[in-house]
């Protein structure tokens, strides 16, 4: 299967990079194909091809967990998202996360996408053991 690893990210660019290639690494191993987008950056880029969709973020503020406002244009503008078996998570944070999850879950559903999971996650190396336990197929 074809799995899209996308992200938008905040300060904390390099960590949420890695930490979606670590992730994406983990989907690898279970003998998927999986591509990293970033978000901010690759505008015109279609999810219609995959299959599964992961999107990550962070909290852009402290305390109110705002997620960025380019994820809601990106996946209204990302080809046809509606139905989609999707995962959320964002990066760990000292008091927003949770809410900034809820946001960017909100989001998605919005767009119509499926949501099978969702997490708060803290570092690279537990996205990939995620990643190899997501149920994809």
């Amino acid at each position: 299967m074809s799995v899209a690893v996308v992200y938008f990210a905040g300060k904390r660019r390099e960590r949420l990079r890695e930490v979606c290639r670590a992730l994406a690494k983990g989907v690898e191993a279970q003998g998927h194909r999986a591509d990293v987008v970033d978000g901010d950056h690759d505008v015109n880029t279609k999810l219609t091809i995959y299959q599964y969709v992961v999107v990550g973020s962070e909290a852009v503020t402290t305390f109110g967990g705002k997620i960025p406002e380019k994820v809601g244009a990106f996946l209204g503008g990302a080809g046809q998202v509606t139905g989609k078996r999707s995962f959320a998570f964002v990066l760990k944070s000292f008091i927003s996360a949770p809410r900034a999850l809820a946001r960017l879950m909100q989001a998605m559903e919005k767009e119509g996408m499926y949501l099978k999971n969702s997490m708060v996650m803290n570092s690279a190396v537990e996205a990939e053991e995620v990643g190899k336990r997501l149920h994809i197929s």
